[in-house]
């Protein structure tokens, strides 16, 4: 079982108390111009007796890091493209807002004291930035599954050392920690995440070899970026969620399931030994898990649409087809092997989907380049163990480096 430390203590019955001091918290923001990122602005400028933004960063999208940080009243503004530097320096000149840029200036922007850090930075590019978030040793609200999928038991150790509040920020994991909190996590027989289907949920398997990117960024249900949206397509983005739900959650891998619902109402259900279901609801808007990171153990009012059941009519849902959606199989199969091949399962991912977006790859092909990638590390007797984060790079590179290969 992986290091599981997330908070609050599972064995206790006590929740921190409500007091006034939720007021006037400070939040940075990494990775403020994704879509995580904007819903994250969106609450605190609906509460501005309760937040204030201390810190903003973006990778390259420079003018609207620059524009939200003038809107929001930063502090300090952060650019992940060294060469941009002059560029935002003179959008913020005469704001008092303190501009930096490159690779280190993020994680130095991830350190600085604030009450939460709202982690969004999307893929591995986030694990230094979000690793170095947990030195304050306060809350960090996690959007970035890689930290648990590519360096779990190193990530979940850093955050029991450091005596961080973790709080998941994914829809379907914020819905399992409302669903246990404060009860007895050992009676909880199975966790069983819900996933949308995609795109391609009725598409016949002859017919997806075909989908074009246009026809994959189409989710139903969500707007998201593009990387987790061709995730949701190919359904690893579910798969690697149970990934990370194991490192979340002190349970054993067996006791994680998925099944397909539709219409995305029930984010998550928790089964417990006495026959007991608690399923947690609301309308596909991310403003829902992101206000309950911001805000707990207190919930705090968002403008989220509210549940019509009787509108709805009726919730469906249907077991997942691995042979339709072969990246749920590759991540089961990754996670009981260990940590290690789930590193090299998501940096052979993004290499794949990057591919497939830029239109070098088939849709059907995104699977095939992990499957590949995953069989080649094996052969070539890649590490089957890593305690450092640095060791998670550098097999996150290796990894890079054959699915590009496989190309």
């Amino acid at each position: 079982m992986g290091q599981n430390h997330i908070k609050p203590d599972w064995t206790s019955d006590d929740a921190r108390p409500a007091s006034d001091a939720d007021a006037g918290k400070t939040v940075t923001i990494l990775g403020a111009t994704g879509s995580i990122g904007k819903n994250t602005l969106d609450l605190i400028e609906r509460n501005p007796q309760r937040f204030r933004v201390e810190t903003l960063t973006a990778n390259s999208n420079v003018r609207e890091l620059a524009e939200m940080a003038l809107k929001y009243g930063a502090s300090h503004a952060v650019i992940g493209d060294s060469a941009l530097y002059a560029e935002l320096k003179d959008r913020l000149s005469g704001s008092g807002i303190t501009p930096a840029a490159g690779p280190d200036a993020l994680v130095e922007a991830a350190t600085m004291p604030v009450d939460c850090v709202m982690a969004a930075i999307i893929g591995a590019a986030g694990l230094k930035p979000t690793f170095a978030a947990l030195s304050q040793g306060t809350r960090v609200a996690l959007a970035n599954k890689e930290c648990l999928v590519s360096a779990g038991d190193v990530f979940m150790h850093e955050v029991a050392r450091s005596g961080t509040d973790l709080i998941p920020v994914d829809s379907e994991h914020s819905a399992a920690f409302q669903a246990i909190e404060n009860l007895n996590i050992e009676s909880v027989e199975r966790v069983t995440l819900t996933a949308s289907g995609g795109p391609f949920r009725t598409w016949p398997a002859d017919k997806l070899a075909s989908a074009t990117a246009t026809d994959a960024l189409k989710h139903p249900n969500w707007s998201m970026g593009a990387k987790i949206t061709i995730d949701s397509a190919t359904l690893m983005n579910k798969g690697l969620e149970v990934i990370e739900a194991y490192h979340l959650f002190p349970l054993r891998k067996d006791q994680f399931g998925i099944v397909v619902h539709p219409q995305s109402i029930v984010h998550c259900l928790v089964e417990y030994d006495d026959g007991s279901v608690l399923a947690q609801m609301s309308a596909p808007d991310m403003r829902t898990p992101i206000a309950y990171s911001l805000s707990w153990p207190r919930r705090m009012k968002t403008p989220t649409e509210r549940l019509d059941l009787a509108a709805l009519g009726r919730l469906e849902f249907e077991s997942p087809d691995e042979a339709r959606f072969p990246a749920l199989r590759l991540a089961r199969e990754a996670m009981q092997a260990g940590d290690p091949a789930c590193t090299i399962l998501n940096a052979a991912n993004e290499v794949a989907v990057e591919s497939f977006l830029n239109g070098r790859l088939r849709f059907t092909g995104i699977a095939e380049i992990v499957e590949k990638t995953l069989n080649k590390a094996q052969r070539l007797g890649l590490p089957n163990s890593f305690k450092t984060l640095d060791e998670v790079l550098e097999l996150d590179r290796s990894g890079r480096e054959l699915a590009h290969s496989l190309l």
